[in-house]
């Protein structure tokens, strides 16, 4: 999950903060959840910068009805898919579906995950041990060789 506009909150991570608030209500149980990680907006390094966590559910939805619940939620936050890379609210992706490989919508596990720090550096925090089912790489191995978001990192608290 991610983004990197405020919408109506105080900031972006209130913001996200209330986005994970939403998940029970659409069928998504938060089991765990890594720490906040900022970087650098891409390709316009000058739009604002991102927050993204990783968020570990458990779900009776299918993958489809899982992403579509994502969707909605997404939607219930002002999340505007106008152009692509383009700085939003909301952004909230289905990485993995247990150890489920899919071509069809949608393709699991996600495409690009496993190329960015701001996803694989977050799901080592929560579950390194993870294995890609594609790649057999743990998340750990995955975050030292991402080449997207070199950037990321987890804040401070």
């Amino acid at each position: 999950m991610g983004g990197n506009l405020k919408g109506g909150f105080g900031s972006v991570q209130a913001l996200l903060e209330a986005a994970l608030d939403e998940f029970a209500g659409a069928g998504l149980t938060l089991l765990v959840r890594s720490k906040w990680w900022r970087s650098a907006a891409w390709p316009n390094l000058e739009d604002p910068d991102y927050l993204n966590a990783v968020a570990i559910v458990e779900t009776r939805l299918g993958p489809a009805a899982a992403l579509e619940a994502l969707h909605g939620i997404e939607r219930r936050f002002g999340r505007e898919r106008e152009r692509q890379n383009a700085p939003r609210t909301l952004d909230l992706d289905l990485i993995a579906y247990g150890r489920l490989v899919s071509q069809d919508a949608p393709i699991l596990p996600h495409p690009r995950a496993a190329e960015r720090l701001f996803v694989m550096g977050p799901l080592a925090e929560v579950a390194p041990d993870w294995v890609h089912p594609v790649l057999g790489k743990t998340a750990s191995a995955l975050a030292l060789t991402a080449s997207v978001g070199r950037d990321a990192r987890p804040l401070r608290v």
